[in-house]
């Protein structure tokens, strides 16, 4: 049964693979690494709420919670300004969850504070991770689609070269033919001698000089 899932999957792969162009499957990559990295940040943002929720257990090695408790806030710290950096305008995850994360200095002192603090935080922790469960429901979302052949935007870096969506809208091309004229024009009559001398002397005449 696994083997013929298998084959499936890698049959729709190559089907799908065949009908996009190469810009098409580039996005495609890109979509792919986008939710590869929204799931990792994710499941160490369970890891976050794991190691703080274990520390007031009894029989707890806290010592050993601490040290995880530190080394999955540097690495959150990290993932969370790749995924932004990343993600741009598919980022939709709360702005408060940096904060979280850094108030959080240490377990100890997470669980000194009152009971209604620290509820507090521990809905904030939610909140933060519906955003993410959004982020990547959105991700999944516009991946799947763009593997159907519809034209996604991509905006933001990539991971290895990247790729911008939207471009340049039609009002802004236009302006920049007419400067681009508008130079061409001036360019012309300055290195052409007799037109440059027919446009000073059409000068001199409305000006009188």
């Amino acid at each position: 049964m696994s083997a013929c899932l298998l084959g499936h999957n890698v049959c729709r792969e190559y089907v799908v693979a065949m009908a996009l162009s190469k810009k098409q499957l580039k996005i495609v990559e890109q979509l792919e690494r986008r939710v590869e990295l929204c799931r990792e940040f994710m499941n160490d943002w369970l890891l976050f709420n794991q190691i703080l929720s274990a520390y007031p257990n009894a029989g707890a090695n806290k010592p050993q919670l601490e040290a995880q408790f530190l080394k999955i806030k540097s690495k959150l710290a990290r993932e969370h300004r790749v995924l932004r950096d990343t993600l741009q305008a598919d980022y939709g995850i709360d702005g408060n969850l940096m904060n979280i994360v850094s108030s959080a200095t240490d377990l100890e002192s997470v669980h000194s504070q009152s009971e209604v603090a620290v509820k507090k935080l521990t809905m904030e922790w939610h909140r933060a991770f519906i955003s993410i469960n959004e982020t990547l429901g959105a991700l999944e979302d516009k991946k799947a689609r763009a593997e159907a052949g519809e034209k996604v935007p991509l905006m933001g870096a990539s991971m290895g070269g990247g790729i911008s969506g939207g471009g340049i809208s039609d009002k802004t091309k236009k302006n920049l033919m007419i400067v681009a004229g508008i130079i061409g024009v001036a360019l012309l009559i300055y290195f052409v001698p007799p037109l440059r001398n027919m446009y000073v002397d059409a000068f001199r005449n409305i000006f009188g000089r």
